[in-house]
């Protein structure tokens, strides 16, 4: 393990003293977990109790592992998840030491005293930017500080963007965290500044320029994301829509940041707008597949948008099409990444075509070498042609401009490394599917490529990739298409609706009377038609267009009649030739494929083979990481390092990296194109770290701290409750008992108990069978979101809870809840799906309304069935908490032994040993119409699974429900109706 440099020792010296609650925002890069780690080896000790809060799964792995190599190890870092009961977690408090928690299991815990406030030394809170006043980890603080107000608290967070957003968000998440101290760290803070540049890496900056086709379809992308924005501005021109530019639409965060933009009116945005901002998405994702996928793959992803277009993913017609597929930019782009891959031989006139089809189809031998005698090429060794490529079809071999120059990077370093041999090579790249295509290329390398100047270095494996596109498109994309067509004959009146599977073989229809046509007559029937559609085209004749196609007009949609045919020639030539698909690689095989090659590995050539590779021969390829890639750069202590792609804080790591080691000589190569996305986006993300930390240096110097408050509970004796006036004479007396609310387990997912406790109620969690909320001993409430709401509707589960809230309770309520800071309305459901139902063929396609109009009538539906249930709408959590005050008044506070025992009384007949029987409880689970809230009241209602089977279908109803005992008497008699009809 490498020790701290200067500014680490700096912020530990002021920020490890367990008698200070501080904030430390850090930039990226500048090794927050190594500082973390050092703070919490300072404060194991087994008499002191220090709980982690808000560590992802991925943040536990790498930190134990760090903790470990500096030394703590016994019992180091316990991680509490799901699995550990309440009893095992209970014993774990109270040894001390580390403890990561996740946030639901931390704040159940604490409701239910289970570890007690008082021993806990302190907490850790990661990633303190996500706290808010709805968040978990606020409810944690709030129960933390409420008995304990001398442990520590320590926040930290590397994401100074984050605090950008909001008025006086820093304030706010300090408020929310109960500090009063932050401390800010960027990298151009002067002790971190002194620290790194003491020495530095020898850094080779390679600017790449684009090829001339990327730079066009570079262009292309860039002019229809304009446009698409400039749509979207003139639909909604009394919003503020400044910040939606071309250069913010780069970044994956700007689909949040428009649909932050429209939420406040997003009831009243039409489907149209909806597809603009899917299509923003859309075209951003092909900028990235642009600069790091190969040409034919980019072919591929885009005759894929365009060819589902117009019909979705259940086979309706689209409604709402994309609009920058029928511009002009678009049918250049898919012009342009058409050329990248093949070229496709021009067909002068009609009869030259017919000749030539015929000629090759019956001696392409003797006009090859026609050809050669008459271009004196005699005696030239010929080029043999694959077999999988078409006729007519010529490859272009265009690499990606960075492959070549990472090529000519490692052989300069392997010339260095030859003379004095060195560690690994370290190339660093964004994702895992860029590491795999370098992988594949690097491997894939022709030694002898500059005796050939037609084929570059990696041909080999372009001409996999052009072999597994016309493979693509002659099967997948052909039969796709005509199913579309068929489809789109069937709803303009021409026939029935027939479907057909992509990959599927489409059989031929016969004409009445015609037998079995030889192979050579179907061949020249087919070279026929090609010539005469050829002659039309030379004769000014227009040929027909394919059903449906009469909308496509411009644009790259227009292509798509094109892009049919070559599906169709593509198809005709696999089915001739009986070409085979291109051979599976490490890449495309399966799980199954590579342990069956594995067992085929003979023992006694394994090393021969597979044996170990020095270290100076190994190119270690990998994505960007978080806080662990300073452990990776430790472990290897690579001297060569090619960033692919840049990346601003693996930057930073290189440069504590450097300055850790100062007896290493560390080269780093930083790869960029030229005037592209990446280039910007690069510089945009320094820029916009640096005005982020200004920001926040503004704010603290004219921030007024924020009052920390000391927090009362309900039942301190000075605050007047329920009103009782069963004494009898009418007099009345104040009831002291504290406001409570029992709240299901699973409903810690949301963040209306934690604003319910803020208001003052206690909040005591349970295993609820019926509802969510009990209020009452007679008012209960399934709390449900309007994504919930359509899911329980389509499933039955909603009129299941319903009917067992109206057995148990005398006012079961239904809480329809929406979402802050969103439109209060229910049109959002249209957003979940559109449903299309199709009536009879030779019709036109009836689209059902919105599912809105089904909502409101299931909702009607339910309250005939339950005339007793009442539906409140809440527009946010915020005033869900502020009604359930107002349904608690005038009335006593519920029992939580009443509210657990509701639903599953009579449990003692399945007890077995004082517990529930495991075994049985997961086997009724499977059952239909038998759920997580109502299995321990059919465990307490029938004595066995054999006694549940032989109820009968009204006894079933009756315990299930209507439609649950319907479905669970038809699963459990399926088998003896079925010995029945056999018998008969």
């Amino acid at each position: 393990m490498t020790t701290l440099l200067p500014f680490q020792k700096h912020i530990i010296e002021e920020f490890h003293s367990p008698h200070t609650s501080d904030l430390l925002i850090l930039a990226r890069g500048l090794g927050l977990r190594k500082l973390l780690c050092t703070l919490l080896k300072i404060y194991d000790s087994p008499s002191s109790l220090v709980l982690l809060v808000g560590a992802s799964p991925e943040d536990e792995a790498g930190i134990g592992e760090e903790l470990g190599v500096m030394g703590v190890r016994r019992p180091g870092l316990r991680v509490v998840d799901y699995e550990m009961g309440r009893g095992e977690r209970r014993e774990l408090y109270k040894q001390g030491g580390l403890i990561s928690v996740t946030s639901r299991i931390l704040v159940v815990d604490l409701l239910q005293k289970d570890i007690p406030v008082d021993i806990i030394t302190g907490m850790v809170v990661l990633h303190a930017e996500k706290v808010s006043a709805t968040s978990t980890e606020s409810f944690i603080i709030r129960l933390y500080r409420e008995s304990n107000t001398n442990g520590f608290l320590k926040a930290f967070s590397d994401d100074p963007e984050h605090f950008t957003y909001g008025f006086s968000p820093l304030r706010a998440v300090m408020k929310e965290l109960r500090l009063q101290s932050v401390r800010l760290y960027p990298r151009f803070h002067e002790i971190v500044q002194e620290s790194l540049s003491r020495r530095t890496a020898d850094v080779v900056e390679v600017y790449q320029p684009l090829s001339e086709s990327m730079i066009e379809v570079h262009r292309c992308i860039v002019e229809c994301m304009e446009a698409t924005l400039g749509e979207i501005k003139r639909s909604h021109s009394t919003l503020d829509l400044d910040d939606l530019t071309v250069e913010n639409a780069y970044f994956k965060n700007f689909d949040y940041v428009i649909r932050k933009q429209l939420d406040t009116v997003w009831h009243r945005v039409g489907p149209r707008t909806n597809q603009l901002v899917k299509d923003l998405a859309e075209l951003r994702r092909l900028l990235k597949f642009l600069l790091s996928y190969p040409p034919t793959t980019f072919l591929k992803y885009l005759e894929s948008i365009i060819a589902s277009n117009t019909v979705t993913e259940s086979g309706a017609m689209r409604q709402h099409q994309s609009p920058w597929l029928y511009m002009d930019a678009a049918s250049s782009m898919l012009s342009t990444a058409r050329a990248r891959c093949y070229i496709m031989a021009p067909k002068n006139n009609a009869d030259k075509a017919f000749s030539d089809v015929v000629a090759g189809a019956e001696g392409e031998e003797d006009e090859w070498d026609v050809l050669d005698e008459w271009e004196g090429l005699q005696g030239r060794e010929k080029k043999a042609r694959p077999r999988w490529l078409p006729e007519g079809m010529t490859p272009v071999y265009e690499e990606l401009p960075k492959w070549d120059l990472l090529r000519k990077v490692l052989q300069e370093i392997e010339e260095t490394v030859v003379q004095n041999p060195y560690p690994p090579m370290l190339v660093m790249v964004h994702d895992n599917k860029t590491c795999a295509l370098l992988r594949e290329y690097l491997t894939s390398l022709n030694p002898s490529a500059n005796d050939d100047p037609d084929r570059p270095p990696g041909a080999k494996m372009l001409d996999a990739h052009l072999r597994d596109y016309i493979f693509w498109k002659g099967r997948g994309l052909r039969h796709t298409m005509q199913a579309k067509a068929e489809m789109t004959k069937g709803l303009s009146g021409g026939g029935s609706l027939r479907r057909v599977a992509p990959g599927a073989p489409v059989a031929e229809e016969k004409k009445d009377g015609e037998g079995e046509m030889s192979e050579a007559l179907r061949k020249k029937d087919k070279i026929r038609e090609r010539a005469m559609q050829q002659r039309r085209r030379m004769r000014g004749g227009k040929v027909p267009e394919p059903v449906g196609r009469s909308t496509l007009r411009g644009g790259a949609a227009a292509e798509e009649v094109k892009m049919e045919e070559e599906a169709v020639e593509l198809n005709s030539f696999i089915e001739s030739t009986h070409a085979s698909p291109p051979p599976l690689t490490l890449n495309t095989m399966s799980e199954e494929d590579v342990i069956d090659l594995v067992d085929r590995i003979d023992s006694a050539t394994f090393d021969q083979d597979f044996g170990i590779i020095p270290d100076e021969q190994i190119v270690l390829v990998r994505p960007y990481g978080d806080d662990s890639d300073d452990m990776l750069l430790s472990e290897l202590q690579p001297r060569w390092i090619v960033m692919y792609e840049p990346d601003q804080s693996f930057i930073r790591r290189v440069e504590v990296y450097r300055s850790s080691h100062p007896g290493l000589a560390v080269r780093i190569y930083f790869m960029v194109y030229e005037l592209t996305s990446e280039d910007y986006m690069y510089l945009s993300q320094q820029r916009r770290e640096k005005d982020a930390f200004a920001k926040l240096i503004e704010e603290r110097g004219s921030m007024l701290n924020p009052i920390l408050e000391v927090p009362t509970r309900a039942g301190s004796g000075d605050l007047i409750k329920t009103i009782s006036s069963r004494i009898a004479g009418g007099g009345k007396v104040v009831n002291s008992e504290p406001t409570r609310i029992i709240v299901d387990m699973r409903e810690f997912r949301s963040s209306l108990p934690s604003l319910l406790h803020a208001v003052n109620i206690q909040i005591i969690p349970a295993t609820l069978t019926v509802g969510d909320y009990v209020l009452t001993p007679d008012i209960c409430v399934e709390r449900k979101s309007v994504p919930d709401l359509v899911q329980s509707f389509n499933s039955g589960r909603l009129y299941t809870q319903c009917e067992l809230m109206s057995v148990h309770y005398k006012q079961p309520i239904l809480l329809i809840e929406f979402e802050q800071d969103k439109s209060f309305s229910l049109q959002t459901i249209s957003e979940t799906r559109s449903q299309a139902k199709t009536a009879k063929p030779n019709q036109q396609v009836e689209y059902s309304a919105s599912d809105t109009s089904t909502i409101q009538s299931k909702l009607v539906l339910l309250t005939l069935a339950f005339p007793r249930l009442r539906i409140i709408w809440s527009s946010s959590p915020f005033a869900t908490a502020k009604i359930f005050p107002d349904l608690k008044l005038n009335h006593p506070e519920p029992d939580p032994g009443r509210a657990v025992q509701i639903g599953a009384e009579e449990g003692v007949a399945t007890m077995v040993e004082g517990g529930w029987n495991t075994q049985a409880e997961d086997l009724l689970r499977c059952f239909p119409g038998i759920t997580s809230k109502n299995v321990r009241y059919v465990m307490g209602k029938v004595g066995s699974v054999r006694d549940l089977c032989r109820l009968s279908k009204e006894d079933m109803e009756s315990l299930l429900g209507t439609q649950g005992g319907k479905q669970c008497y038809a699963f459990v008699h399926r088998g003896s109706r079925k010995r029945s009809k056999d018998a008969t």
